[in-house]
């Protein structure tokens, strides 16, 4: 994690150069902030500084204070340290501070995940599992070439990773502010996890910020998300941000699968059907067959289900 400063100094340069001399001041008054998190090995680590200046706007310094907040998201902590140290930067600087702030862009936090797959797992539906290796890469290329299809291809894999950061509590939105900022990192958006085709295996990659926690916030407080963690038997936040990436990547392969066969409106028919048929009373031996019965009518409505289980218990 990191917080920025951004403000305006009198003389950008020499400005710049104070707050680097510095460094290791800033680093031990920002530490003494979080006495906790550093005798947890973490803190603040490293300082770096930017100068903005493109356009028609005024100069500003950036300050990034580059802190391991360990097994904790670490927003909290983060803008502690920015608070604390604002003065003394204005101090060095002759400048203003104007903001004290993490940045959701995590890209010092970053998970990766690959998987290779041998095509014999992926033979599906008539599909052999080349052909459905070959689609899968096809519809990953689609999405490295184009915005708007890298868009919902990363909508994809934001199912995944979003519902994994809600069940254990933490922060889902800045999870996804950080990794579609980190998907437009070199000036074009760019889909989250990239498929190819090597040898006889499909490979996967998904690369993302992932400041994410296993302590404080409400995982303390909420005994839902503390089942989660339970459920999990994760060791820290590092295994966690894993086993998010992790789902991100695996709901990112049913969609590409299901998309580049059958087409995804089957699948999403399947998956409403399914709840119509558990909606009308169908038990775990009658769900199938109601699911099939109601796809080949065309009905895919709880009527149609109650009629198709009445007609089953019936006979």
């Amino acid at each position: 994690m990191w917080p920025q400063w951004g403000g305006a100094a009198r003389a950008t340069d020499a400005a710049r150069l104070a707050i680097l001399d510095a460094r290791a001041e800033l680093l031990g008054l920002a530490n003494s902030f979080e006495p906790n998190m550093v005798a947890r090995v973490g803190g603040a680590k490293e300082l770096e500084v930017r100068l903005l200046d493109q356009g028609n706007y005024r100069k500003m310094l950036v300050v990034h204070l580059h802190i391991d907040a360990v097994d904790a998201m670490g927003a909290n902590l983060v803008n502690t340290m920015a608070e604390g140290i604002a003065p003394r930067i204005e101090e060095l600087t002759g400048g203003t501070v104007f903001l004290r702030i993490l940045s959701n862009l995590a890209d010092r936090r970053l998970v990766r995940t690959t998987c290779r797959i041998p095509f014999a797992d992926l033979a599906w539906r008539g599909f052999t599992g080349r052909e459905v290796a070959e689609g899968i890469e096809h519809a990953s290329q689609f999405a490295e070439r184009d915005p708007y299809r890298a868009t919902t291809h990363n909508k994809g894999v934001m199912n995944g990773i979003s519902s994994v950061c809600i069940a254990t509590g933490n922060d889902w939105r800045a999870v996804e502010a950080g990794a579609h900022a980190y998907c437009a990192r070199d000036g074009q958006y760019r889909p989250m996890a990239i498929w190819y085709v090597d040898g006889e295996h499909l490979v996967g990659e998904l690369e993302v910020p992932m400041q994410v926690g296993t302590v404080g916030g409400p995982i303390k407080l909420h005994p839902t998300v503390q089942l989660a963690h339970k459920i999990l038997r994760i060791n820290g936040a590092r295994e966690l941000a894993e086993v998010i990436d992790a789902v991100g990547l695996a709901q990112n392969l049913g969609a590409l699968k299901a998309l580049s066969t059958e087409g995804i409106q089957r699948g999403h028919m399947s998956l409403h059907a399914r709840s119509v048929a558990a909606t009308a009373g169908a038990t775990a031996d009658e769900m199938q067959l109601v699911i099939d019965a109601i796809i080949a009518s065309g009905e895919v409505k709880v009527s149609k289900a109650v009629e198709v289980l009445a007609e089953l218990r019936a006979s």
